[in-house]
């Protein structure tokens, strides 16, 4: 299916580069005088769109991160260093793991997941806003498939738009909304936003939770945190990273048996999942070559305890979905 052009979605018939300056005036004159806080996760569209109304607004915008505790390993930490002493944006940094994990407890559903996720993230920055006084915009860097995808019977909600919860405290403010992943990393780079930021692989937002297939808790995630890294040192040696669009691991809610030295074990079984793409809204599996699944395959049993088994997914989407839930 042929997407939308940028005129057919915004009605601009300029180019990508001068619609960066067409949002910028948006949330200028959205926004007006009054404070706004931002939901920055470090992934492309959230950092995209704290630029945009950073250059709109300037000291009127604070960016809150939420660490909810499922994120890859040293992500918190990066985001801290790049946002708050690099960009000099204000930023509160607010480490909310354990309650997350306590609403997540028991839950196996992937759209209740979702749906907790946005909702906590909403009360946890609505929390945060009242310390900074009055504060009446939420700005968020929600993009054009997540409102295709989110919309009534399509595909999963996103916790930026169908895991929101009814009512809430802010009016949004959504710059980015109108554009798909390859226009958001178009402006990054008009913006001056680092390469290195711009094209960082998509990171869905209620992080690990939609990639542990079953009961999200702490030792669940720290599993996948390790397993995952295994998986981004490797791939990253490869020639042909720089065409992925997403590689990643996933928990899966099975176990299986096998041998370690003399012991028969039954232990998780971790699946890779590598893509292709240009917007996400389609995808191809990659190829990747046989020695560096069996790197990554290696590692990945040995290095991670409690996992004896891995398994590389060939589907391509539709239909299957980049994410496992």
């Amino acid at each position: 299916m042929e997407r939308e052009s940028l005129v057919e979605r915004t009605g601009f018939a300029g180019t990508i580069t001068d619609y960066a300056e067409v949002m910028i005036d948006q949330v200028r004159r959205q926004v007006g005088d009054k404070k706004v806080v931002c939901a920055l996760s470090g992934g492309v569209d959230s950092s995209v769109c704290a630029a945009i109304v950073h250059r709109a607004v300037g000291d009127q915008l604070t960016c809150i991160f939420v660490d909810h505790g499922l994120m890859r390993a040293g992500e918190p930490e990066l985001v801290n260093e790049l946002f708050g002493r690099h960009f000099g944006m204000q930023l509160v940094s607010v480490d909310a793991a354990d309650r997350f994990f306590a609403k997540l407890a028991d839950v196996s559903d992937p759209e209740t997941k979702r749906k907790i996720i946005g909702e906590q993230f909403i009360r946890v920055f609505e929390e945060e806003a009242r310390k900074l006084g009055r504060v009446d915009y939420l700005a968020q860097g929600t993009i054009y498939p997540d409102i295709l995808e989110s919309a009534e019977g399509a595909v999963k909600a996103h916790h930026n738009v169908g895991g929101l919860p009814e009512e809430f405290d802010f009016e949004l403010v959504e710059p980015v909304k109108y554009l798909f992943k390859d226009e958001v990393r178009v402006v990054g780079e008009a913006l001056g936003l680092p390469h290195e930021l711009v094209w960082r692989q998509p990171f869905p937002g209620p992080g690990l939770a939609v990639r542990i297939l079953g009961e999200v808790n702490e030792e669940n995630v720290t599993l996948l945190q390790q397993a995952d890294l295994r998986v981004q040192e490797e791939i990253a040696k490869w020639e042909g990273y720089p065409d992925i669009w997403q590689s990643f691991a996933v928990l899966l809610p099975v176990k299986s048996v096998g041998v370690m030295g003399d012991e028969r074990t039954y232990a998780n079984v971790i699946a890779i999942r590598v893509v292709s793409s240009m917007d996400g809204m389609t995808a191809d599996w990659v190829k990747v070559p046989y020695e560096i699944l069996g790197r990554i395959s290696t590692r990945i049993i040995n290095e991670v305890k409690g996992v004896n088994r891995v398994v590389y997914d060939i589907s391509s989407k539709p239909p299957s979905t980049i994410e496992w839930e």
